[in-house]
């Protein structure tokens, strides 16, 4: 773990700190830093489902008669 010394603001931290029933400002650092990378990599997971329709094939009417024989 690294140490590191940040001006945060103190309207953010204080509700972030309420939000998570009181948490130290570690946990609260730390929850907001954890939730920001699951975002960003369901986000990820979402623009390459878009990008590209790895299910195109289930909407196609003749693969699914062939894939039930």
């Amino acid at each position: 773990m690294t140490k590191i010394l940040v001006d945060v603001d103190d309207a953010l931290m204080a509700r972030a700190q309420q939000l998570l029933g009181g948490a130290t400002k570690k946990a609260a650092v730390n929850e907001a830093l954890s939730h920001l990378v699951r975002m960003r990599s369901q986000q990820e997971v979402l623009d390459w489902l878009r990008d590209t329709d790895p299910l195109a094939d289930l909407r196609d009417p003749d693969i699914r008669a062939r894939a039930r024989r």
